[in-house]
């Protein structure tokens, strides 16, 4: 199935991911002790928990392209959304660790002046990060993956941060020290909002939720369907990327069987226009006004 294959294009994303993340977080412990920078220090912290959560990420898709079994009917694709979950939490762990550390610094701050070589080891990171967001973002679009885009949304986060950690240590080399604490602390809590941000997204899929947008889309699209009277009821909700709607629409209760099972082929061709992997159950219902009217 097309999606199956889809979920193993992700997988390119997350090892793209995983490989990046450990050099640059090695590099960026290494230069950071040696020059003395906490900001950096911190940014090569967060490169380590990217790659535990890039890691959940590519177990998750793994997991996701298991085929439905007794236990599982409609497959097992929301493995990629706990596998989000699992980052989040990840993620939210250690950016509290870099606000503690970096907290701890500025109430007995170190007097020493990081070296230059973290600045060049800082923007050279935000660089080659933006560039990992640029193709995971690409990947993401093109196999409609949620993980993947999740990956995407760090890798971003990871070059602004990175860029943040330029600017502080610059400004401390040139005569304000206590702004390389304070960049630390800003990437704590960019490190918090990143986390947040996939966690939302994450519950809001395996709770069932639905974008309203979606449901106004789909709903214009059902009612323009020749023979639909009246659109009673809609429900969506995502299993991973797949997506299920059922939705309840009102015909004239004089069509025979053949009339209306076109009507609900209609409506299926029309999401799935828009929608490829989406599963459609559509109820049809006699429309008791139009009855009356005969």
């Amino acid at each position: 199935m097309e999606l199956y294959t889809q979920l193993r294009e992700g997988e390119k994303g997350a090892l793209v991911s995983i490989g990046t993340y450990l050099v640059l977080s090695a590099l960026k412990l290494t230069i950071g002790y040696i020059g003395t920078s906490e900001a950096l220090k911190a940014d090569g912290l967060n490169n380590t928990t990217d790659i535990a959560a890039s890691i959940a990420v590519l177990i998750g898709l793994r997991i996701s392209q298991k085929p439905p079994d007794e236990n599982h009917h409609y497959g097992h694709l929301r493995a990629e959304t706990v596998a989000s979950l699992v980052a989040s939490f990840i993620m939210a762990a250690v950016g509290l660790q870099v606000l503690i550390n970096a907290s701890r610094n500025l109430l007995h701050p170190i007097h020493e002046t990081p070296s230059l070589l973290t600045a060049f080891v800082a923007g050279g990171s935000a660089i080659v990060m933006y560039f990992v967001y640029r193709y995971n973002l690409k990947l993401a679009k093109r196999i409609n993956s949620s993980a993947v885009r999740a990956a995407a949304y760090d890798n971003r986060s990871d070059a602004l941060v990175s860029l943040g950690a330029t600017i502080g240590i610059l400004a401390s080399i040139f005569g304000v020290p206590i702004l390389d604490t304070i960049t630390a602390i800003l990437v704590g809590f960019l490190i918090m909002k990143t986390a947040y941000d996939i966690f939302i997204e994450a519950v809001l899929t395996l709770t069932d939720g639905f974008n309203e947008d979606e449901v106004e889309t789909l709903s214009v699209l059902v009612r323009k369907v020749q023979g639909v009277i009246h659109l009673e009821d809609f429900k969506g909700r995502m299993h991973g990327n797949l997506m299920f709607v059922d939705l309840t629409v009102k015909v004239n209760p004089l069509l025979n069987v053949i009339e209306s099972h076109r009507i609900t082929e209609e409506i299926e061709r029309k999401i799935h226009l828009v929608k490829p992997f989406c599963m459609v159950l559509v109820h049809i219902e006699p429309h008791l006004m139009e009855a009356s009217k005969e």
